[in-house]
């Protein structure tokens, strides 16, 4: 899968594998304290998705309701992975390593990345 999604998009993706099946207005609401988004910029977002085939639509009387094409796991994965390979040539280490570098693992970080190792030795 080679699907790539906007900040935006992925905004609007995260509202929709929380509430699916939504309509586009619920979208809209459940981003209003963050974005300051009309409906019709939630309604493109939406549109985009669909054609990116992110998302499908299935018609309930005058509206849409929306849901996932992909599971949030396995995008965030991919993502991920695309994320390692374009800037640390697919290796975890060195992004573990500019993390640690930057102070950006906190405490629980260190813990879980611990844990994490450990049972990968097992």
């Amino acid at each position: 899968m080679s699907l790539r999604i906007s900040q935006a998009e992925l905004d609007v993706m995260e509202v929709v594998w929380l509430h699916a099946p939504i309509a586009a207005t619920d979208v809209a609401a459940a981003l209003a304290g963050d974005k300051d988004w009309n409906i019709r910029t939630v309604k493109t977002l939406l549109a985009r998705l669909v054609e990116k085939n992110a998302l499908s639509t299935e018609k309930e009387g005058r509206r849409f309701l929306y849901r996932p094409l992909i599971e949030r796991d396995i995008y965030v994965g991919k993502a991920a992975a695309r994320f390692v390979d374009k800037l640390f040539g697919g290796r975890a280490a060195p992004l573990v390593a500019q993390l640690a570098e930057s102070k950006a693992l906190s405490d629980k970080d260190i813990a879980e990345l611990e844990a994490i190792v450990k049972g990968l030795k097992a």
